[in-house]
């Protein structure tokens, strides 16, 4: 078999890699848990498991901060690590497509290459693809049309709102409301509505459970620290009073589709008209953003199936499809 090839997206919460010789996608928790302030602890899925209850010599961190390396260091020795447990303790040289933000510098740009080149991976050739490109194609789009699709990302951090069109974008807009914004949005409703303070994890399972509970006509419960007591405490929380809180924070989101729907040059704009936006990425999933964007924009609204790994499904398109490595290209000065 000849060179493998990697195709990794790094996302706030997530890390999502490819590997073309094994065909086969790896979803973990983009986290990190360093003891003492220099021995890995934990990465990955075990290391969200520690966070929010680790002892103080034990530091549990995201690497990445709204879609930019925040730390290059611990960023490094994750891929490292992922990469090294895909090939089963042996990295063999290999070609690395990144997906990258399209409103990130070339600084930026340029760390996410350095990221690969210095983790010790035997790396050949390291290539970009703009997210959103990556992202139309893991959603069944054929980029390199002169159809434009509209598509909205919401990740943990940011959310990503990109035109696209002849396998490049047209116009986008990252904007600083995700996953984690609607967390810390419940997190502070129920601590006022309930006097109860719960932590990131309870609220993102919370998040997650919406449409779960709605369905069934259950209640949602709660755990936390009551304010008044400082003690242990349960707590039923009505769910329309959480709905309402997080339509607040959709309605920004929406307003920045509607900003970019209207600097869209009009011929892209009959194509958004007929064929619809598309919505993806791990956030997307919340109950009741999907239809508040729809009576919204007064657009159809095309939902991925595989939102969190719509990416890394486009990047696999790049490494095995000839038609779209076009896509792909290298940060000015690089692999030369």
């Amino acid at each position: 078999m000849g060179t493998n090839a990697f195709g990794i997206d790094l996302g706030t919460n997530n890390i999502k890699i490819y590997s073309q010789n094994d065909d086969g996608f790896v979803i973990e928790k983009n986290m990190i848990a360093i003891e003492n302030k220099k021995n890995v602890f934990a990465y990955g899925d075990s290391a969200y498991e520690m966070y929010e209850k680790a002892p103080s010599n034990i530091r549990v961190s995201f690497p990445l901060n709204n879609g930019v390396i925040a730390d290059i260091r611990d960023m490094e020795v994750l891929v490292r690590y992922f990469i090294t447990d895909i090939c089963k303790g042996k990295p063999a040289p290999a070609d690395y497509y990144m997906a990258v933000p399209t409103d990130v510098t070339d600084v930026e740009k340029r760390a996410f290459y350095d990221l690969v080149k210095n983790a010790g991976l035997k790396a050949k050739d390291v290539f970009v693809v703009e997210k959103a490109v990556a992202d139309g194609l893991g959603l069944g789009i054929d980029v390199k049309t002169a159809i434009g699709a509209l598509i909205v990302n919401i990740g943990y951090h940011t959310t990503e709102i990109s035109l696209i069109s002849l396998g490049g974008i047209v116009l986008s807009r990252l904007i600083k409301t995700g996953g984690m914004k609607f967390d810390e949005t419940i997190k502070s409703t129920i601590r006022k509505e309930y006097n109860l303070v719960i932590g990131s994890k309870t609220s993102e399972k919370l998040k997650i459970s919406i449409r779960e509970l709605e369905d069934g006509n259950m209640k949602a419960v709660v755990f936390g620290r009551d304010i008044v007591t400082g003690l242990p405490m349960e707590r039923t929380i009505d769910l329309e009073v959480i709905n309402q809180a997080l339509s607040e924070q959709f309605a920004t989101i929406i307003d920045h589709v509607k900003l970019i729907l209207e600097r869209t040059p009009p011929e892209l704009s009959a194509d958004i008209y007929r064929n619809g936006l598309y919505l993806t990425g791990g956030a997307s999933q919340i109950a009741h953003f999907a239809e508040q964007l729809a009576a919204g924009t007064g657009l159809k609204v095309i939902c991925s199936e595989n939102p969190v790994t719509s990416v890394a499904v486009g990047l696999s398109k790049v490494i095995n499809e000839d038609y779209f490595k076009t896509v792909a290209f290298a940060v000015e000065g690089m692999n030369k």
